[in-house]
Order: C-alpha cells, then structure tokens, then sequence
C-alpha cells in the first residue's frame, strides 16, 4: 500500500507540481491518511515547507500568465515536478516504516512519466484550442493532480492505474504523431 501511495503522489506531482504536496503536506499535518511525523520526511509536513512550496505556487502562475519561455517553464517543472515526487514517494514509504531511499529513484521515475506524458498530452490539446479555452487546460490538470493525490493517500492501487494510463497516453500520443508525419511523407 505504501508503494502504491508514493507512485500516486509522485504521478500526481508530475500532472503538476504545486498543489498534491499541499495537499499530502495538510494531510499529514493533521494526520488524516498520512503521517511524516517521526521519519526523516517530516518536513514534508512542516509548515515552512508548505510556505516554501506556496510561494512557489504563486510565483509559478505568475510566471505562467505572463507568458514566461516555454521551453524554460517546461524544463523547470520537469525538475520540480521530479524533485518533489522523488520527496513524496521517499515520504510515504517512511510512513510505512520502510526505507524512504528506494522512494527516491522510483519517484524520479512515476513523476517523470505523469509529466511527459501529461505535458505531451496539454500541448497536442493546446494547438487545437484557441488561447482563452487552452488556458483551461491548466485548472484542468490542477484538478487532476489534487485528486489523484487524494486517491493515493486513501485509496492506493488506484495509483497503480494512474501510472499504467499515464504510459498509455504516452505511447498513443507519440504513436499518433508518427502516422501524422508518416502520411505526409506519402504525399510527397
């Protein structure tokens, strides 16, 4: 169970950074499905943390708005969304009295995967929108990060789905962007 609720929170800060560890980090603080206190992790829960983690948060949007380099903001989340999926993943195994260290690699990985290929997925669904409904694109994937750190926390194999659709979405995507070249070659 401590896996699958590490691979979820991992996953869901690679769908976006910001709000699935305010959320675990609330969690935790009150005890309610998640608990850092007492491991090496328990700053997760700290409220300087959360602070930090806000700031963040805001900074971030800001940035976003204002229409930031893309290709910066992509390569930024891409490390924050690994760094703190790699801090959750370590946490929730902590949790369970195990080894946070393995949480560390292996929440590189799922965060990682959730973020290229939800990243892949928002800028496909990005070039088909106009600019006011691609904004949406965002409030979207906030919500799905939020719920599938929710899940991870109180219903753990969910998780275990999320990363199997996460490769799925992936492989069609970039399987879908070779027929679309491969049928322009024929036109040739």
């Amino acid at each position: 169970m401590d896996i699958g609720t590490g691979a979820g929170l991992a996953g869901s800060v690679g769908v976006r950074p910001f709000l699935p560890p305010l959320l675990t980090g609330a969690l935790a603080r009150g005890d309610i499905g998640i608990d850092f206190s007492g491991t090496d992790w328990s700053f997760l829960e700290s409220p300087v943390f959360l602070f930090a983690i806000l700031v963040l948060a805001v900074g971030w949007y800001m940035a976003e708005r204002s229409g930031a380099n893309d290709r910066l903001m992509a390569r930024v989340g891409l490390l924050l969304s690994v760094t703190l999926g790699a801090l959750l993943f370590a946490g929730a195994l902590a949790d369970g009295g195990n080894s946070g260290i393995p949480g560390l690699v292996a929440g590189v990985a799922c965060a990682a995967l959730a973020y290229v290929a939800v990243f892949s997925l928002l800028s496909r669904a990005a070039r088909r929108l106009d600019d006011s409904a691609a904004g949406y694109l965002v409030v979207y994937a906030d919500a799905a990060g939020l719920a599938l750190a929710a899940l991870a926390i109180f219903v753990p194999p969910v998780s275990f789905l999320a990363l199997i659709a996460f490769a799925l979405v992936l492989v069609r995507g970039r399987a879908a962007a070779d027929r679309k070249y491969a049928g322009l070659r024929i036109l040739r």
